[in-house]
C-alpha cells in the first residue's frame, strides 16, 4: 500500500482537500501501480493523463461522501 497518501477527507484532515492534496496522492498512486518514479518520455502522455483522471475520481468521491458528526462548508 501507498504509506504515503494520506487520508483525505475530515476529520483526518482539519479543512477539505484541496486540488493539490487530491493530485499529490493520484501521482502516488500511478507511481506505485506503474513502478516508475517518473515515465520515460513515451509513456509521459498515459502517466499525466491516468493521474488527471484518478485526481477528478478522487474529488468525485470526496464531494460525493457523506461524514456524519462533521460539517460540511462551515
Amino acid at each position: 500500500m501507498c504509506r504515503s497518501i494520506k487520508t483525505l477527507r475530515p476529520p483526518a484532515i482539519p479543512e477539505e482537500a484541496t486540488e493539490e492534496d487530491m493530485r499529490a496522492a493520484a501521482l502516488q498512486y500511478v507511481r506505485k501501480v506503474s513502478g516508475f518514479r517518473a515515465p520515460a518520455a513515451h509513456n509521459r502522455e498515459v502517466f499525466d493523463r491516468a493521474v488527471d483522471e484518478i485526481t477528478a475520481a478522487t474529488a468525485k468521491l470526496l464531494n460525493g461522501l457523506e461524514i456524519r458528526g462533521a460539517s460540511r462548508g462551515a
